[in-house]
């Protein structure tokens, strides 16, 4: 545990809360997501553009020895998962329809 701004310890976030954080950013800019839970498999959030149904990724939050971060499914990470308004902005761009 680290010490928050009130002197306490903070507990740290899981997977879950960083992928729940992500998924409200990207909901404030107008794109849909889900959270998916697969049986046997870590958490996802399933993002989609709802004007180009086409154009959708599933994000992944993984901790490794530098902090947690935010990845694509194709292995690539996207932004460290402390800073959640540059991940958002670049899912935004990525699922823009052009």
């Amino acid at each position: 545990m680290t010490p928050d701004d009130t002197g306490t310890a903070a507990l740290p976030k899981t997977r879950l809360e960083y992928l729940e954080e992500l998924g409200d950013e990207l909901a404030k800019r107008g794109l849909r997501v889900r959270l998916t839970l697969p049986r046997l498999q870590e958490p996802s959030l399933h993002v989609m553009n709802p004007d180009a149904s086409v154009l959708t990724e599933n994000i992944l939050a993984e901790e490794g020895a530098d902090g947690w971060w935010y990845w694509w499914s194709w292995a690539e990470r996207i932004a460290p998962a402390r800073d959640v308004a540059l991940a958002a902005d670049r899912v935004a761009r990525v699922l823009a329809a052009r």
